[in-house]
């Protein structure tokens, strides 16, 4: 709904409904808002019934039971959502919140849950430990899920790998990545390799590939081992064996991605078929990552917010996606986020999200060169 069909009145009456709805969680009668106002605007119990019958017509507020309140559609949080978002105005902005970033004019963070944050980051010391956190301090905040996803090209690029034996034709490959992902998978061998040769294939790979995609790693050795099969057969014979067999396989699973949180969502839904529905929609994590890689760009600064996400899936009509994404060094990191129910504190949460992302360039401050 665009601010023209929305008059000075209703979005007060409107904006009214939904902050007592988020404090509360029941419907909002027509008297709690004439107090919430105290005759302040002049809004009698009588106006504000007109004023919300209008927009329950305007699709705004819907009524669960036929005595009770009214409570906000997704289209009223959406619209909630741009008037706590524009700059300098409580009017609506011309974009809906689901198709723009959020702008810098939500009050700021409290003191004290900048020290919540804080704390919940002490000693975190690497990429991978920075989006695990994330998880962890965003559920804890918040009415949701936390989540964190690394970026697909930090999570498959090459740290550390080392081998080892554990049987005939049998070794562990240990594969680190810079976004501190460890990836481990037991090779089946055609060949028995010696300690020597998985110390030097090791070695190998360190010394040439270290900061490498996995991918170009893997296309890599099989060109030199053509290439100059002759004169690299004995040195690089170990490497193609390994390489073959999925030692550089790990990144092929898709980026690391830390959820937490899901007791926040079961507590919060009292619909146990809905509930069942929307975990089932949610506990697939390939699904989570298709969520944040479609809804927020690495590219962008600004804090996204999606009201209803019943495009992901019909289970999560009623949720809402609080994300943005997180640079080191003006490099991607990754996406951290909340997924809650439309029922939640959306100034603070955006705000939360936001400084939480931006907190990865202070802690894992990249050296000068």
């Amino acid at each position: 709904m665009q601010d023209a069909r929305v008059s000075p009145r209703e979005r007060l009456v409107l904006t009214a409904i939904i902050e007592l709805y988020i404090a509360t969680g029941e419907p909002v009668a027509s008297q709690a808002v004439a107090q919430f106002f105290a005759n302040k605007e002049g809004l009698s119990s009588a106006t504000v019934r007109n004023v919300m019958a209008t927009l329950g017509e305007a699709g705004l507020l819907e009524q669960p039971h036929t005595s009770a309140g009214r409570v906000p559609t997704a289209a009223a949080f959406r619209y909630y959502v741009e008037q706590i978002t524009q700059p300098g105005r409580m009017a609506g902005g011309a974009q809906p919140a689901n198709l723009g970033g959020v702008s810098s004019a939500v009050p700021q963070l409290s003191e004290a849950r900048r020290g919540q944050i804080e704390e919940g980051f002490a000693g975190v010391s690497s990429s991978h430990e920075y989006l695990e956190r994330t998880s962890h301090v965003l559920a804890l905040i918040s009415s949701g899920l936390g989540v964190a996803l690394a970026s697909s090209t930090e999570a498959q690029i090459l740290e550390h790998i080392h081998f080892s034996r554990l049987a005939h034709g049998r070794v562990l490959a240990v594969l680190v990545t810079q976004a501190g992902a460890v990836l481990d998978r037991v090779l089946l061998l055609g060949r028995e390799l010696t300690h020597l040769e998985l110390e030097t294939a090791a070695r190998y790979l360190n010394e040439n590939f270290h900061g490498w995609p996995i991918e170009r790693i893997r296309t890599e050795v099989a060109r030199r081992v053509e290439v100059e099969r002759q004169a690299y057969h004995l040195h690089l014979a170990a490497v193609e064996e390994l390489c073959r067999k999925g030692a550089l396989a790990g990144g092929e699973a898709g980026p690391p991605i830390f959820v937490e949180g899901m007791a926040n969502l079961i507590a919060a839904e009292l619909d146990r078929e809905r509930l069942r529905q929307m975990l089932l929609a949610l506990e697939a994590k390939q699904r989570l990552v298709e969520l944040l890689t479609a809804y927020v760009d690495g590219r962008q600064q600004e804090v996204r917010v999606v009201v209803g996400l019943d495009q992901a899936s019909p289970a999560m009509q009623d949720l809402v996606l609080i994300g943005a994404p997180a640079r080191l060094g003006g490099a991607s990191l990754g996406t951290v986020a909340v997924i809650a129910p439309t029922r939640i504190q959306y100034q603070e949460m955006i705000q939360a999200v936001r400084y939480i992302a931006k907190l990865s360039d202070r802690i894992l401050e990249v050296p000068a060169d």
